[in-house]
């Protein structure tokens, strides 16, 4: 399948992008033996001068990143894997059962930390790219964070359009992403301010003395030297990136309170129903055509995205609206009839025959994870210390001639390719060629539920059971989650 993100790029920023994926080894679909490709192609766009869909899962494994257009970067969909921090190169003295596995070689490479690590790819708001299918992860009821600004849907719904855009504008900005020229020489330039490799947008959520806080995008942010933020009065004003995850593609930005006179309001997306409508505003190719309206309904709520980020693949609850959610309108707001913003615009499919398909990220959702990044700077995750592959990615002949498995147990689980060294798995007893088919008595069929799992219901110190199948006999093994950082 095949993922696209669309940004208004500089040239000479693609190349340097286009030099640094390629030193990925793990990034690249060309690797891929063509009989184990994907055969069915989507396209999804970020959407910072940039988007992820229903409710038939579409898998995005890992991303490689090539060129098609000047002004466009495509990735298409490569292997499921990547890593936390770096690309690990192979290890010389690997195992004979390692060598019969070569083929794993191009697919296989990363650790999983701070969560586990399926993708990774130079994810830059420019040229990001996301890939996006679709499963569950609804929040209902959910307290509202202090930190966030409420209203009571008390408003009259005859209030127009245009009067919910009046009062909610002044808190919606631009966001460039300004990033060093690299010399030839293949050092950065730092003689200039930088060029502005990708814009986007921002939703101003709080006021706090003489500080504002603005929610957007990581894909908006990620890789920025500088950010500039564009204000409702004109002006521009230098921002600081308070924190940032990129598994759940939300950054937190903070700038003087001087020139912001309001602050968005944000309502309960778990009260939004398929056929409310709904308005977006952003800032579409650039900030020529800033605070662009656009309107539509809400056309599916808990969504599930598989989408491929610089910390791994994730699987992100998002809503669909036909609301034309166009490039440059990441980080913008999605705001129902009462005028409050009930999540942020961040993917779209852009593939021929398909109009109208774009995604947010509810309201419910992101707030935790805001009030997180205000308060520490990132999101801390169970880690688990692993390198793995969904088992459908493996062909048959491996799984059943090298891992000895056979009739149900083919094609189902998460394949260990590697384990990293004091990590929690190893210390568990858990080794390279086991199948991971379960966790704390739920059915693991691959990469994706045994993240799901370990991110949205266990944390840092819990204790969990895995199931695993090792030589085609299933074993549980007791593992201790850890914080990342106790683990080298």
């Amino acid at each position: 399948m095949d993922y696209r993100r669309e940004d208004q790029n500089q040239e000479n920023n693609n190349q340097q992008n286009n030099n640094s994926n390629e030193q990925n080894q793990y990034n690249s679909k060309a690797d891929e033996p063509n009989s184990y490709k994907q055969e069915e192609e989507r396209r999804v766009v970020w959407n910072s001068d940039d988007t992820r869909d229903d409710s038939d899962k579409v898998d995005a494994p890992v991303i490689s990143k090539q060129n098609s257009q000047p002004n466009q970067t495509i990735y298409e969909a490569g292997e499921t894997a990547a890593s936390v921090e770096e690309s690990r190169e192979k290890n010389n003295n690997k195992t004979k059962k390692r060598r019969a596995a070569s083929w794993l070689s191009p697919i296989l490479g990363g650790v999983i930390g701070g969560g586990l690590v399926l993708g990774v790819f130079p994810y830059l708001p420019n040229q990001q790219e996301e890939n996006t299918p679709i499963t569950e992860n609804a929040s209902s009821g959910q307290e509202q964070s202090p930190n966030f600004t409420k209203t009571s849907a008390s408003k009259n719904n005859s209030d127009s359009i245009a009067d919910m855009v009046e009062e909610l504008s002044p808190s919606i900005v631009g966001i460039s992403n300004i990033q060093n020229q690299q010399s030839s020489f293949g050092f950065e330039n730092n003689s200039n301010k930088g060029v502005e490799s990708g814009t986007g947008t921002g939703i101003v959520f709080k006021k706090d003395g003489d500080k504002a806080y603005i929610v957007t995008n990581n894909h908006v942010v990620e890789g920025a030297n500088k950010v500039k933020v564009s204000l409702f009065d004109g002006s521009d004003t230098e921002a600081k990136l308070v924190g940032s995850d990129a598994l759940t593609d939300l950054a937190v930005l903070e700038i003087s309170s001087k020139g912001i006179d309001s602050v968005a309001s944000f309502g309960n997306s778990s009260k939004a129903r398929p056929g409310d409508q709904v308005i977006a505003i952003g800032n579409p190719l650039g900030h020529d055509f800033s605070r662009t309206v656009t309107e539509g309904i809400i056309s599916g709520i808990n969504r599930s995205v598989d989408v491929s980020t610089s910390q791994g693949s994730w699987e992100m609850n998002v809503l669909q609206t036909d609301a034309a959610i166009n490039a440059g309108n990441s980080g913008g707001p999605l705001i129902n009839s009462d005028g409050q913003v009930i999540g942020i615009n961040s993917l779209k499919i852009s593939e021929t025959g398909v109009e109208s398909i774009g995604f947010a990220i509810p309201s419910n959702d992101l707030q935790p994870i805001v009030d997180e990044l205000l308060e520490k700077g990132n999101v801390e995750r169970p880690f688990l210390g692993v390198s793995m592959l969904d088992m459908e990615r493996v062909p048959q002949n491996y799984q059943e001639g090298t891992l000895g498995l056979f009739g149900d147990q083919l094609n189902k689980g998460a394949y260990i390719d590697d384990v990293q060294s004091g990590s929690a798995a190893q210390k568990a007893g858990i080794k390279s060629g086991d199948v991971i088919v379960g966790i704390n008595g739920k059915s693991v069929t691959n990469t994706g539920d045994l993240k799901n799992i370990l991110y949205k219901e266990t944390k840092i110190g819990d204790k969990v059971t895995m199931d695993v199948l090792r030589e085609g006999k299933k074993q549980t093994f007791s593992v201790t989650l850890s914080q990342k950082e106790e683990e080298s």
